[in-house]
């Protein structure tokens, strides 16, 4: 290697380290957050039951040797260095492994999938599939079996359901016990003041929300980072003062000797011990914004040894003044700094919980995205952090839902057994998907998934089993919680599948669109006309439903439909896939606009421009005869990319004025199809209304020096032009779902309920922003 190469490499890995440290740092606000306030409640719930009787020393190192060696198997090892690795395109979470099960196994069930989807750069980034890999027979069982596919899916939207309940139980948990500590140093705060206060601290947590977290969010990090630093001075200060015997605490022969002393009180202890494990699914979820690296060097270096040395000097503390369990970390406080480390832990506490709402937002836009929860709203404003998101409706329901907790619990120790069953439910959850991906996507041998499995999973298990004891002191509340989320999940998802699928056989003809010749039968007014769809092949209904309540249509027909792909992101250049239906004449054409299950459909997009350049390449590249339209599986689709490779076939202005329109010297002149009367109505509802008409206007014109285009290509772009400049409509399916009269009571229950779902939630013209000045809504019946 020359020594300008060595030079260069030596370079590129000092920026590589760079980038990772600065990742690290940023990562401490988002990530770590939750985990690094478990010290303010995990000895208090371990020690609310009967294992406050056992008040020994013994039994203090017991419980600190299994809280040391639960950070290091089930998150160290677990997480930190062997989940991490399974990332899709950088991204975690649940969903993030279903995604890549999906893409390597015949897994998915979404019913609107091609085979163009999978040429999207993203759907296999190392550039092979392991479809292609001669499958193994457990692959072919899942495969094959509708019910085995089912399953896994029943089982990520019961996980996504359990993030959905750390939204909930996280700030709950997190802003009571940091409030807490003024019982500490003020006797005269009663149980219901702090009640009350943690109660007014999460209105104003969620009350914020819609504001975005941009303008503090550089504070995080800082905040996190003074928070361990603090508590890992404060652990050490207390191993020193109290009791330098702790270190023994680090054998696990202590935690043998407190199950042999403690017994089945000891087992049920465990359900508070899982408390120091929390937070990992939140990081594990928060993944796409750094890197496993990154993550990885934030939690070994700084998160792992300030926990350890916290706990360990609690334990330490408790070893010599048990009275103080009830609140055990702030009573362990030196009197110097109790009041910094004070408000450093409620302000740890604020991060923690916005951490934590955030994955919950983005857990919902994923279920949504998958077609497994009720129309949303997903707002993402250009000044915000980059991946933040916010649903309105969840934030209510997610602020209601916590205070209600609070003030129903209102105990540290019974929010702590809720919250241990969601948490360790959740990483069970997580160990069953990792399983799979070891075995299908890292082609590694079926032993070693299952390995996998039953190590972290028995592990999991005896958690799992200690909290389930706990059921009636608080832990029935995420089992709760989560039914009902799942149930409404998989009533979504079910009912949309079902509707899907009697689209698909009640789906018009092109024999029939045939039949009815250029003209449809019918007068074509000047415009386009968008028809939503859900289908990606044929004619919906929804089109001739149009055709028999209305005697005219518009002279351009774009049937849309907007879907979601099992990636987190697709490319802009790779999101239109625009094709034709039926002869030329007819201009009827086919949009199908991918987002992935992370892409946020923003307001200010412009849609109606990017589609009508995307349909003005596809006529010229039908015409030029591109290869990426004759080899396409789906028949005639082509991906159109309006990028500088492909050039654009249409010269784009700002539309200010008319005048300056017709003054235009270097495009060719289209005319309006809208007559006088209409133009002046519409300049006149423009001029009175403007807070209504929030998308950008663009003057489309011809230019004149493609000198090599085909007289069809001229006339059908100046027809598509023309109709732009009419106006556009956008048509959607208003849908009325009915159980059919046979249908069983199962059944008959499960559509009225989608079907009341469907009644209470977003307009589908909400969540697609489209305008409402512009929108046509047709009547549908579907009996299921």
């Amino acid at each position: 290697m020359s020594t300008d190469s060595t030079r260069h490499f030596s370079v590129d890995r000092r920026n590589q380290r760079k980038n990772v440290l600065l990742l690290a740092y940023q990562s401490f606000g988002i990530v770590h957050g939750d985990l690094s306030t478990g010290p303010l409640y995990v000895y208090i719930s371990t020690f609310s039951g009967r294992l406050h009787n056992y008040q020994t020393e013994d039994a203090v190192f017991g419980v600190f040797s299994l809280i040391f060696w639960s950070l290091t198997l089930l998150l160290l090892l677990k997480y930190v260095i062997i989940t991490l690795s399974a990332d899709d395109n950088g991204q975690g979470g649940p969903f993030a492994l279903y995604s890549l099960l999906c893409r390597h196994a015949k897994f998915s069930l979404l019913p609107n999938h091609q085979a163009a989807d999978e040429e999207i750069s993203t759907y296999h980034p190392l550039g092979y599939s392991s479809r292609n890999i001669p499958s193994s027979a457990f692959k072919r069982f899942i495969e094959k079996h509708k019910k085995m596919k089912t399953g896994i899916l029943l089982m990520l939207l019961f996980g996504a359901s359990l993030l959905i309940c750390d939204g909930i139980l996280t700030p709950a948990i997190s802003v009571l016990s940091s409030v807490k500590g003024l019982q500490v140093y003020a006797a005269r705060f009663q149980d219901h003041m702090v009640v009350f206060i943690a109660c007014a601290v999460l209105v104003g947590l969620f009350a914020m929300q819609h504001h975005g977290t941009h303008m503090v969010a550089f504070l995080f990090a800082p905040i996190i980072i003074l928070w361990l630093l603090s508590i890992a001075a404060v652990g050490i200060y207390n191993i020193i003062e109290w009791n330098p015997k702790i270190y023994r605490a680090l054998s696990p022969y202590y935690a043998y000797k407190f199950f042999r002393d403690t017994g089945k009180d000891g087992w049920l202890s465990l359900g508070g011990i899982l408390l120091c494990i929390t937070g990992t699914g939140a990081m594990f979820a928060n993944l796409g914004h750094f890197t496993a690296a990154s993550i990885r060097v934030s939690f070994s270096c700084v998160v792992y040894p300030c926990l350890v040395l916290q706990y360990m000097g609690q334990a330490a503390f408790l070893s010599k003044n048990f009275y103080a369990i009830s609140s055990s970390f702030y009573s362990s406080i030196p009197d110097p700094i109790f009041w910094p480390v004070f408000v450093l832990g409620n302000l740890a506490a604020v991060v923690a919980s916005q951490a934590v709402i955030s994955v919950t937002f983005s857990i919902v836009k994923q279920c949504h995205s998958l077609g497994c929860f009720p129309r949303i709203k997903v707002l993402h404003k250009a000044r915000w952090i980059d991946g933040q998101m916010y649903v309105p409706e969840m934030n209510w329901i997610l602020m209601i839902l916590s205070v209600a907790v609070t003030a129903g619990l209102h105990k540290i120790s019974l929010i702590g057994n809720a919250y241990g069953i969601a948490c360790i439910a959740e990483a069970f959850v997580t160990t069953c998907l990792m399983s799979l991906v070891i075995n299908f996507v890292w082609q590694k041998s079926f032993i070693l998934s299952l390995s996998f499995l039953l190590l972290f999973g028995f592990a999991e298990a005896i958690y799992l089993s200690s909290s389930c004891m706990k059921l009636h002191r608080g832990g029935w509340v995420p089992l709760v919680l989560s039914s009902v989320f799942l149930i409404i999940m998989y009533v979504w998802h079910y009912g949309t599948r079902r509707k899907h699928l009697f689209d698909m056989q009640s789906k018009v003809s092109m024999k029939w669109i045939l039949t009815l010749g250029p003209s449809l039968g019918i007068i074509r007014v000047p415009g386009i006309g968008l028809i939503y769809t859900e289908l990606v092949t044929g004619i919906p209904a929804t089109f001739s439903h149009f055709m028999t309540n209305l005697p005219a249509i518009h002279q351009v027909i774009i049937f849309v439909c907007v879907k979601s792909v099992l990636v987190p992101y697709v490319p802009h250049k790779e999101r239109y896939l625009i094709g034709r239906i039926g002869p030329k004449d007819y201009r009827l054409y086919r949009c199908i606009v991918r987002y992935g299950y992370l892409d946020v459909h923003k307001d200010d997009e412009d849609f109606e421009n990017h589609l009508v350049m995307c349909i003005a390449e596809f006529i010229k590249m039908e015409a030029e005869g591109s290869a990426a339209i004759e080899g396409s599986a789906d028949g005639w689709m082509a991906v159109v990319r309006t990028s500088e490779k492909f050039g654009t076939r249409l010269v784009t202005s700002d539309r200010i004025t008319s005048e300056e329109t017709r003054s235009s010297s270097t495009a060719t002149t289209i005319p309006n199809g809208k007559s006088a009367t209409l133009q002046k109505l519409q300049a006149m509802y423009e001029h009175e209304s403007p807070h209504l008409i929030h998308r950008r206007r663009l003057q489309f014109n011809l230019p004149y020096t493609d000198d090599h285009m085909y007289p069809h290509v001229n006339e059908e772009l100046c027809e598509l032009l023309q109709a732009k400049r009419a106006g556009v409509a956008y048509i959607v399916s208003h849908s009325h779902i009915k159980a059919r009269r046979n249908s069983s009571f199962l059944k008959q229950l499960v559509f009225n309920l989608y079907s009341f779902l469907r009644k209470n939630c977003r307009a589908s013209a909400v969540t697609l922003t489209i305008p409402h000045i512009s929108l046509i809504e047709v009547g549908m019946n579907y009996h299921l």
